[in-house]
């Protein structure tokens, strides 16, 4: 593209001010997420990083705009954190094209050449929306991590006695993260008997028995036994019913069951209080 670096030289203060106008004035992006100084920074840096880009190529993936897309990558990701919608940080790019637009037609540039510059920027947009959405997918990914890790405690009961109440629906992914926090809780506390509850379980099919098996098997490697709790009388006729079973494996039906079998395996005995 001909002459335009020269064209972003000569009119870099009013495209960044008339850019600036734009956004502000449409009021898309909000300002309680960010202020008008850091908005104002954030647009001079990009345009900067933008007039400096090889203009005259309009793949945006070449070298010659790594800088640009690297900043790209980095705004998304901040702002998908601080909870800007996807239209907000598209709009961020696409606003640019009306101030640059105006300012090539001022220089009486080729219309062809004016459509090459909108795709530039149409591009740099889908990026923007592509880095964004790769963003709020981690984001989420964490949370869901964070999440099963909160909702599978792993409670010490007594010495050499734990508890792992489960809660929902158990899958792949979920059991990967139960059988670690297990075996891990297992080593550190030195625990023998470890009781998996499944009473906050909806269903127990084959593909949940054999998540719950893995578990089991793990904990066994580890020189620990385990007990199954909590299997209500309508999972037990679904069970039944599947031909799914807990082979070699001790079964209750409450936890308070499996809690006092736990203890006679240790020579434990309960005894009440006169007082």
């Amino acid at each position: 593209m001909p002459k335009l670096l020269d064209i972003f030289s000569k009119y870099e203060a009013e495209i960044l001010s008339s850019w600036i106008t734009q956004i502000t004035k449409d009021n898309i992006i909000r300002k309680d997420l960010v202020d008008a100084n850091q908005l104002n920074a954030l647009c001079k840096e990009f345009l900067l990083l933008f007039k400096n880009s090889d203009l005259e190529n309009s793949n945006i993936y070449v070298e010659g705009w790594k800088k640009t897309r690297d900043f790209l990558s980095n705004l998304s990701k901040n702002w998908a954190k601080l909870g800007f919608t996807p239209a907000e940080v598209i709009f961020f790019v696409l606003s640019l094209k009306k101030p640059l637009t105006l300012v090539l037609h001022k220089e009486a540039i080729d219309i062809n050449l004016i459509l090459d510059f909108t795709e530039i920027i149409d591009r740099l947009g889908i990026f923007t929306s592509e880095c964004y959405l790769k963003a709020k997918e981690d984001i989420i990914r964490r949370q869901q991590e964070e999440m099963m890790e909160l909702s599978t405690p792993i409670i010490k009961l007594w010495d050499g006695i734990l508890a792992l109440p489960l809660i929902g629906t158990l899958d792949s992914a979920r059991t990967q993260v139960v059988m670690e926090g297990l075996l891990n809780k297992i080593v550190e506390t030195s625990s023998s008997i470890a009781i998996i509850d499944i009473t906050g379980v909806p269903t127990v099919d084959t593909l949940v028995a054999q998540h719950l098996m893995k578990t089991v098997t793990a904990a066994k490697l580890m020189g620990a036994t385990c007990i199954i709790s909590g299997i209500r009388p309508q999972i037990a006729q679904t069970m039944i019913h599947l031909g799914v079973t807990f082979t070699d494996v001790v079964t209750k039906a409450t936890l308070a069951e499996a809690i006092s079998y736990a203890f006679k395996l240790f020579g434990y005995t309960v005894v009440k209080s006169n007082s």
